[in-house]
């Protein structure tokens, strides 16, 4: 079995994407931990609206190339579309932190609100 962690964050609907994407992540992958959602200030827009984020930490016997195309098709179901992006808008984004022991975006790993997230996951399941 794999670890994976992922953020699902949202500007845009974010109670209805983060509760879309909770539930498609739930039915994809059985062993799966929320942590409480976080709201956040932007970070590279312009556009002021806030984001609801949240880690989410699951187990999966698929590989890392099969879970990241799971994510973007759970994305683009949630109604992400590329020209939302001028408008900075974001129905859903997921991207994956840590695959194993492999942290897959360093620098988004070592954010406030991210790291804030994984202690609410008892210290065994993720590394430091």
């Amino acid at each position: 079995m794999h670890r994976y962690i992922v953020c699902i964050g949202s500007n845009y609907n974010r109670k209805e994407n983060l509760t879309f994407a909770r539930q498609e992540l739930t039915e994809s992958f059985s062993s799966i931990c929320f942590a409480p959602e976080l709201e956040t200030e932007p970070l590279f827009f312009k556009n002021p609206a806030l984001f609801s984020n949240q880690v989410v930490l699951f187990f999966s016997d698929k590989d890392e190339e099969v879970v990241r195309k799971m994510l973007k098709d759970i994305e683009q179901r949630s109604g992400r579309r590329p020209e939302d992006k001028k408008e900075e808008k974001v129905c859903l984004d997921i991207d994956m932190l840590l695959y194993d022991n492999k942290i897959v975006k360093p620098e988004d790993w070592q954010r406030g609100y991210i790291q804030q997230s994984l202690s609410a996951f008892h210290s065994s399941l993720f590394i430091k």
